[in-house]
């Protein structure tokens, strides 16, 4: 009777541990249920008047190809990796002025920053390679993260990693979240041509690349006076490296309200200029190459063949602190509609402050689609060192006619759809579609500057 007792509780015993085994097992949901494959690709088209290339005036006309692949794959029930390889093929009418003096086959004969030259850095393609790993814990309230990435370009490389971790609280209603990422740059220098011809020909505007050229000063008088300010040399330190670290804090506050806050530390150090941007300093005379009768029309698109030459190229400090700190809330006004808000206000010891106010308003139009119609608003102020063309005074230390670090405000207003189907119905084979995504965005500065941009994504899963 004991021994039938004994083999009585061993079995349930027995039973009881393996049922445990067993809910663990199917309770136990993985992070990412199947492979998921992203294609993303978008078309950007910008115009301008204020070409940086060429010292703060000229042609910004820049189109913009970006094809991207995204797949994640799940290595375990909390293991991700994911692998992000894009390229971007882009032309662009300012760069292809870092050598203006390609167009006609008259030596002579330049283009102007109006017009696009022929030269190499007329089309370009940049190339990045993301990837990204995370471990969640077996309750899901603790994610670590790792990343690794690579970039190139015609005059760039940048090598990234980076970690974090995420913290949820309550029930999961509150999340902290703590990374950094490390970016490792390197420039590879492109020189305006009348600067990097200056060096070659050791000063001597009659000789080398100049020989058969004419300079002309603001009068539209030949001379072999030009020479860039005094000093001008080649960059030494070509790194470009950012650190940063940044801390969100998320907390769901009703079941229809979700706010999030944020704050970012970065340090940048290294050569945090562009070479290849040309300044004009209003204390030194005027030099061009071209058509003496246009230097009277240079700044007016009717200039078509004359060019000025550079005093010097762009020179910023070497060290740079950025403070970007916002906020999010989201409101769910109901099972169709939802705002989400977003604001950010950002800092740096540059002298630029701005503010971003970014809302979007989801419409859903059904269990499959949904609408959003987005706006953005930024303004901000210009940097220490900015000045518009030929404004600039050769006694500074550090200068620039990049608009980007001028005074301005902008507003971009878009629209997307998006269908999503949970179930993946359609499939072909193996292969299930899980979501499409189109956008398109229209962006205009209170200056000659637009741009628009049209993406698409899509996202397959692998069953």
């Amino acid at each position: 009777m004991k021994k039938n007792v004994l083999l009585f509780l061993l079995l349930i015993c027995g039973l009881s541990f393996s049922q445990d085994k067993v809910k663990d097992k199917v309770y136990k949901k993985r992070v990412l249920e199947s492979i998921e494959i992203d294609f993303l690709t978008s078309y950007y088209n910008q115009e301008g008047n204020n070409a940086s290339v060429t010292g703060g005036i000229g042609n910004e006309d820049l189109q913009d190809f970006s094809p991207t692949i995204v797949v994640s794959i799940p290595l375990s029930d909390d293991d991700v990796i994911s692998l992000d390889l894009g390229i971007s093929t882009y032309t662009s009418a300012s760069s292809s002025n870092g050598n203006p003096f390609d167009a006609g086959t008259n030596s002579d004969k330049t283009s102007s920053p109006w017009y696009a030259s022929s030269g190499a850095s007329k089309v370009d393609t940049w190339k990045n390679l993301n990837v990204d790993y995370s471990n969640s814990s077996d309750d899901r309230n603790t994610i670590i993260t790792a990343n690794i990435s690579s970039a190139t370009e015609w005059d760039y490389e940048s090598l990234g990693f980076g970690a974090g971790i995420t913290k949820l609280f309550n029930n999961k209603n509150t999340s902290v979240s703590l990374s950094t990422k490390i970016y490792l740059d390197k420039w590879i220098p492109i020189y305006p041509k009348e600067l990097d011809a200056y060096l070659d020909a050791e000063g001597n505007t009659n000789s080398g690349y100049f020989a058969n050229k004419t300079i002309f000063n603001q009068q539209g008088l030949s001379t072999n006076k030009w020479s860039p300010l005094k000093g001008f040399g080649l960059i030494n330190d070509k790194s470009r490296n950012t650190y940063s670290i940044s801390f969100l804090f998320s907390q769901i506050l009703t079941k229809n309200t979700q706010f999030a806050f944020f704050i970012d530390l970065i340090k940048q150090q290294g050569w945090l200029a562009n070479p290849l941007q040309r300044v004009y300093f209003s204390d030194l005379d005027n030099f061009y190459i071209g058509n003496p009768s246009s230097i009277s029309i240079y700044t007016s698109k009717l200039n078509k063949d004359v060019f000025h030459l550079a005093d010097d190229i762009e020179r910023l400090p070497s060290t740079r602190i950025k403070i970007p700190i916002g906020m999010r809330f989201n409101y769910f006004l109901n099972e169709n509609l939802t705002l989400r808000s977003y604001y950010r206000y950002y800092y740096d010891d540059w002298g630029i402050n701005s503010h971003t106010l970014n809302l979007e308003l989801p419409v859903k139009l059904s269990d499959k689609f949904t609408f959003y119609p987005s706006y953005r608003f930024y303004s901000q102020s210009k940097s220490d060192y900015f000045e518009p063309y030929d404004k600039l005074l050769s006694s500074s230390k550090y200068y620039t006619s990049d608009y980007d670090l001028s005074t301005f405000n902008s507003n971009q207003l878009g629209f997307g759809l998006k269908y999503v189907d949970i179930f993946t119905k359609f499939k072909i084979w193996d292969v299930g579609l899980k979501s499409i995504d189109l956008n398109y965005s229209n962006y205009k500065r209170n200056s000659d500057f637009k741009s628009s941009i049209v993406s698409m994504a899509v996202k397959f899963i692998i069953d």
